[in-house]
Parts: C-alpha cells; structure tokens; sequence
C-alpha cells in the first residue's frame, strides 16, 4: 500500500531531466541519508499518564485480551501480525502457541450471514505466569460484496488511461473510499454484529475453552469465572469508530432494559473494569458527521463520579482512549475535550489523551517546503517502535520504554 515514494525532491527531478543526472542524484542522496539519520519526528503525549498493558499482565492470575479492529479496505486473517509480533516483544511474551485459532463469525439471529473473521493468538512470558489472547478482527468481507459495483472501474478498459501512479491511487480510493459509506448504510448492523461477537468470544472464557475452526455464533451463559481478566482495544481509522459504536451500542441494548444472558454479563463484568482503546490514525471527529447524538450525552459526572446520581448505571468505569495522530495524515484527527462530552456516550466514562506523533519521515524539499509521504502517514503506526512501546509500557510510569522517554514530550492535563 506504500504507492509513493516522496524521497525525490523537485529539485533533483528537475537537475535530471537537464541532463545533470549523476550530480543531481548525488546531491539528493546526500541530503536525504543525512535527513534519515537526524530523525527529528515529532512525538507528544497531551493528557492524563496511563500505564499500557504491561501492568495488566503482572497482576497475579489475569488474563491480557486484546482486540485489533481494522479500518476501510480489504483485510486477510493476519492483517495484524507484524504488529502484534512487535508487541509481544516488547511485553517480553515470548512464548506462543504452535496453532491459531479462527472463528467465522455469525449471528445467532440469522446464521446464513457471514460476519467475517476473529483469530486468536496465545502469547506468554517464559515462566508462564504473564498471558495475553490477541484477537484480531477480520470485517472487512462484509463491505466486499457493495464495493464490487466499482470493479469495472480497476479494470484494463479503464486503467490502461491513466498515469502509473494514478492508477495505483485510484485502485487504493475505490477500495478504502468506499467502506465509511458503506457503514453509514444497511451494513453498519453487520459490523457492529461481527464487533459485538468477537468481544462475546473475549469474555466467554480461556484459550482452552475457544473453539478453532468453526463458523458459530458465541453465547455467553456464565463468564463468572473471568471477571479477574483485562481488556483493551486497538483501532485503526474507521475500526475506531466502529470500536465506539460497539460499546455505545451495547449501552443502548442495556439501558433498554435487556435481560438475555448476553448482555447481563457484560454489565457485571465491565461496570467496574477500565478499558483503553489505543486508536491509530482516529477519524471519530470526521465520521460524526451528519450522525444523531448518543442516547446519553454531556452527563460525566452523573454517570462516572461515585457520587454521581447514575453512578450505578454506568457501563465502564472508565474508558481510556489514546488517540494517536500523525499531523501529515489527511485522515486523521485529535479528539478535542468538547468532542468527548457532546458525541460520546457520557456512560462510558471517556477520558482522552492526545498523541500528536510522526510515523512518517518528514523530508526538506530543498527549500521548496517540507513533505511527507501521507500514505505512510496513515498507515504507519502499527509499525512504529515509539507507538508499540506506549501502546505495550505507556508513559510517565517506572516501565516506560527508553525510545519514549528519549523521544517523546508529555505534557500532563488537569482540571
């Protein structure tokens, strides 16, 4: 997906098409490498401290449970696996299960229709005493079949018009562009379906006890055996979104008084968890565009504070969100303080941290301006070591990786 490559300045574009080739890639050359070494990015952490998972997985007999949803585009099972090798590393986990477990996600109101995919990796530390179940989430086959109707559009009889790199760009629109419509349409159910499945799968129990291989529909009955474990989101693009809309929907079907075995447990298992969901390249601002406010809004203190007049019907007790921006990402945004308390559901108890972070190199065009690649920008935060480390160890704690204390600038927020 990486489709440009901004290494190539225009000025050394114009030296060779002068004829002063061999001068103009050398000099080009020079001034990048020595770019590449310096690694001036940008890294700043603005809000509240917040530990990571690497806490979580010392605490005596829980379990670590991990979710990856991603954002718009056609995903494979193992979209996410460079990323979470990275994070098992860096939480010392380096022990794993020899299989992998896969689920065909299905609804038990209509078992015909596919959900797509959760799998599920088992990760320990040496002695066996830290574990983390990562499940990653596939759902990107549910918006496949709508963004067929643009297929003629990748073909030969189009293609062949266009530039190169134009082509390439505009394969990648036809296949990303699409998915945020999509959702605002009669799939968003879907998604939110196949979302609200595989966090039934989270709670139901231990890595024994999920099935593998199978297209089934999961049912909790009894998870009380697994109130002691710990749960985390991570989100890329619209996965964020689908992220809080899955949890916002859940405070819907509670509020409204549901009492199927389902929902029940989740009440008792999360209303005093707190749960962060580390959210890539976040876009909540730009997709709640033209959206109805949640159900429960502008009402923190009534539903987060202990002495808060709803404080016994909140959902979580708190929900942490690390938002992670690249500046030269065109589709990402940092979640301002008014956006939380107007959008977001108040009974999720949302408090934000803000991180303003280039995961793509920024490159002096030889006086011209700066640029970065916004491709890179977008996609690169899964593979960035100072977004692993914080995502793994967090920031300001007695743990904190050294590429982040080095690297990165945190500024406290307080009321």
């Amino acid at each position: 997906m990486k489709i440009l490559e901004l290494k190539l300045p225009l000025l050394a574009l114009a030296l060779l098409s002068s004829g002063c080739a061999s001068i103009g890639k050398g000099i080009t050359e020079a001034i990048l490498e020595k770019q590449e070494e310096e690694d001036t990015r940008i890294c700043e952490i603005k809000g509240e401290k917040f530990g990571g998972i690497k806490p979580q997985l010392e605490i005596a007999n829980r379990k670590m449970k991990l979710l990856m949803v991603h954002g718009v585009g056609n995903h494979l099972p193992g979209y996410s696996t460079q990323f979470m090798e990275k994070l098992a590393k860096e939480l010392d986990l380096t022990v794993t299960s020899r299989n992998v477990k896969n689920i065909r996600l299905t609804d038990a109101k209509g078992p015909e229709r596919p959900l797509g995919n959760l799998r599920i990796n088992r990760y320990l530390n040496a002695d066996r005493t830290q574990e983390m179940l990562f499940y990653e989430l596939t759902w990107s086959e549910i918006s496949a079949k709508d963004k067929e109707v643009l297929s003629y559009d990748n073909s030969g009889e189009q293609s062949f018009r266009r530039a190169e790199v134009n082509d390439l760009l505009k394969k990648f629109s036809n296949d990303t562009g699409p998915d945020p419509i999509i959702y605002l349409g009669e799939k968003r159910e879907d998604i939110l379906s196949a979302f609200a499945q595989s966090f039934c799968w989270m709670i139901q129990g231990d890595w024994n006890s999920l099935p593998d291989d199978v297209q089934q529909s999961c049912s909790t009955k009894n998870v009380t055996p697994f109130y002691n474990d710990s749960y985390a989101f991570v989100s890329h693009s619209l996965g964020s979104r689908i992220t809080i809309d899955g949890l916002q929907h859940l405070a819907s079907k509670l509020s409204n008084g549901d009492t199927a075995n389902y929902y029940t447990a989740l009440t008792n298992v999360l209303k005093n968890k707190e749960v962060p969901i580390y959210m890539m390249s976040n876009q909540l601002p730009m997709l709640q565009l033209g959206r109805s406010l949640p159900e429960v809004a502008n009402q923190p203190d009534a539903y987060c504070n202990s002495d808060g007049a709803k404080y016994g019907e909140r959902i979580l007790a708190k929900t942490s969100v690390i938002a992670f921006s690249d500046p030269n990402d065109l589709l990402s945004y940092a979640i301002p303080h008014d956006f939380v308390n107007k959008y977001l559901d108040s009974r999720l108890c949302i408090n934000v941290t803000n991180i303003n972070i280039n995961v793509a190199r920024v490159y002096d065009a030889f006086g011209l301006g700066k640029l970065a690649n916004p491709m890179d920008a977008h996609i690169g935060y899964d593979t960035d070591e100072r977004v692993v480390a914080m995502i793994a160890k967090g920031i300001a704690n007695d743990q904190t990786a050294p590429v982040v204390n080095e690297r990165c600038h945190w500024i406290q927020t307080i009321d």
